[in-house]
């Protein structure tokens, strides 16, 4: 029969994050992202929430947020309505990561989403940092809905499509930016607007 104290250091041990050996080691895996019909598929979703240890459906749900689509778990993928590119989506994974996971003071992994009354505290296992978790959706979704064709703004290209155009993301919208790179900021003006997508010229 086990000691019953062994059983409880156990339980205790189960409930504490495993702290890695350096920060420099956590690399989020690539999504392996393809297009299935009218979809978008992340065929290691499951994968990447187990690694960064965060609820699938947490994952799930800031993800379609930040598509501004719908979209379901089915086994290990994630399957999102409508097609989107590989750049929106690892981006949108990074930006969870960054509010989510990260310690915002020792840079670690580390760490475990708690509530404290109404509020989402990230704790740090490493450090024994704590924040509330950054929430950024209504300032974005607010700024988005003002846009409409003919408007002039200056924005920071995130990523580049596999077109080679400058990809920035505005709420639920996505905008391309020819010959533009990633950590460049430029002046743009929204030609056409089409669905959740906007077309621009560079001004």
């Amino acid at each position: 029969m086990a000691d019953p104290y062994e059983e409880l250091l156990k339980k205790a041990y189960s409930n504490i994050t495993e702290v890695s050996d350096t920060a420099e080691r956590f690399h989020i895996p690539d999504a392996k992202i393809y297009l299935e019909g009218k979809t978008t598929v992340i065929d290691n979703f499951i994968d990447i929430a187990q690694y960064i240890r965060r609820e699938p459906d947490h994952l799930m749900k800031y993800l379609v947020s930040e598509l501004g689509t719908a979209g379901k778990i089915e086994g290990n993928r994630a399957v999102f309505n409508g097609k989107f590119e590989e750049a929106s989506i690892t981006s949108a994974i990074r930006k969870y990561v960054d509010d989510y996971v990260i310690c915002s003071e020792c840079g670690r992994p580390d760490t475990r989403l708690v509530k404290d009354g109404r509020v989402l505290i990230l704790r740090c296992d490493a450090c024994g940092g704590h924040r509330p978790v950054r929430k950024r959706r209504a300032k974005t979704e607010e700024s988005s809905s003002r846009l409409e064709e003919g408007s002039i703004l200056d924005v920071k290209i995130e990523s580049i499509s596999r077109r080679g155009d400058g990809v920035v993301k505005m709420g639920k919208y996505i905008m391309y930016v020819s010959n533009a790179r990633p950590g460049q900021t430029v002046k743009v003006k929204i030609s056409r607007i089409s669905g959740s997508i906007l077309f621009t010229e560079r001004v």
